[in-house]
């Protein structure tokens, strides 16, 4: 299990992550999504003590990782979106090296490889050269050596970046076999591969946490939303300004047509699009602005997602 408390990690003014707090049990799979800059790596760094929260905890296996480190990481196997691989080594070799320093014991390294090996299906690669290898399979081997010691939690970065469409469909597999043993987090900027190999899903936008749940249970609250296309008769900043003050009204798009007519797009908040459509008409009504047509069209989960986690402004900096 992994637990963060209130996370936060500053860069000096700059707040990359911003009070984070959540707990992934043992043989779950979470994901962190957002668009790039959202602070996901930075999360991950924190988690793995590669870098030091500026406030809040982070506790692994009962361990907080600062007040005993070694512990904790001992429970913890990371794989970085650019694995750390040394080409002129062969995979065997390489695993050797990495389990020598993660101090598995003398006797069990050789079978601790092999298993490795065999778990993220590359033991056919065993004596290949690393830099003749494919990027599906150096992605195997750094997940090979982020198994070595057996840990418990397993922290993995942007795993599928610049795989090929097959060779993600395999590592998502892999992935999903892996959380029936350990505790795994992934971050990722792709919607579809977190809701399809994870139980659990946070989404991150400028360090902050927007949204909370299982890939389900956000379908079901965030594409609930609705959008309302309407035209009407009047000024378009006096329609806009009448349905901005409604209760559950997210935005409001207004642009302006000729005849003195105006077409307003409404994002209502989930769970407020049935009651609020009336409530929108009788607005305008009050407003001096008659409504000439009025749909309702359901968003999707990408569409809440980009709304979530829009564009860093200017000045913001990446991960």
């Amino acid at each position: 299990m992994i637990q963060a408390e209130h996370l936060t990690r500053r860069y000096g003014a700059r707040v990359a992550v911003e009070d984070l707090s959540f707990t992934v049990p043992t043989g779950q799979i979470c994901g962190l999504l957002g668009p790039n800059g959202a602070g996901k790596t930075t999360t991950l760094n924190v988690l793995t003590g590669y870098l030091a929260a500026s406030e809040g905890r982070v506790i692994v296996s009962g361990h907080d990782i600062l007040e005993e480190p070694m512990a904790a990481r001992r429970q913890l196997g990371y794989l970085p979106e650019q694995p750390p691989l040394y080409p002129e080594m062969t995979v065997e070799e390489y695993l050797r090296f990495v389990a020598e320093l993660r101090r598995v014991p003398r006797a069990e390294r050789s079978a601790q490889v092999r298993r490795a090996m065999n778990r993220v299906a590359a033991a056919d690669m065993a004596r290949r050269l690393i830099r003749n290898l494919s990027k599906g399979y150096r992605q195997r081997v750094g997940l090979a050596a982020a198994l070595l010691g057996d840990p418990e939690v397993l922290i993995l970065d942007e795993p599928t970046v610049g795989l090929d469409p097959a060779q993600m469909i395999e590592f998502r597999t892999l992935i999903r076999q892996l959380g029936r043993k350990h505790t795994v987090i992934l971050s990722s900027h792709i919607l579809s591969e977190v809701s399809a190999v994870c139980d659990q899903v946070l989404i991150l936008s400028r360090g902050r946490l927007m949204a909370q749940g299982t890939p389900d249970q956000l379908a079901d609250r965030l594409a609930g939303r609705a959008r309302l296309q309407i035209l009407v008769l009047g000024q378009a900043d006096t329609a806009a300004a009448a349905v901005k003050a409604l209760e559950g009204v997210c935005e409001v798009k207004a642009d302006p047509e000729s005849e003195g007519r105006a077409r307003l797009t409404v994002t209502l908040d989930a769970g407020a699009a049935p009651q609020q459509q009336a409530a929108v008409s009788l607005a305008l009504a009050a407003a001096g602005c008659a409504v000439l047509r009025l749909e309702a069209e359901a968003m999707s989960l990408e569409e809440v997602f980009l709304q979530l986690t829009e564009t860093p402004q200017e000045g913001d900096q990446e991960e």
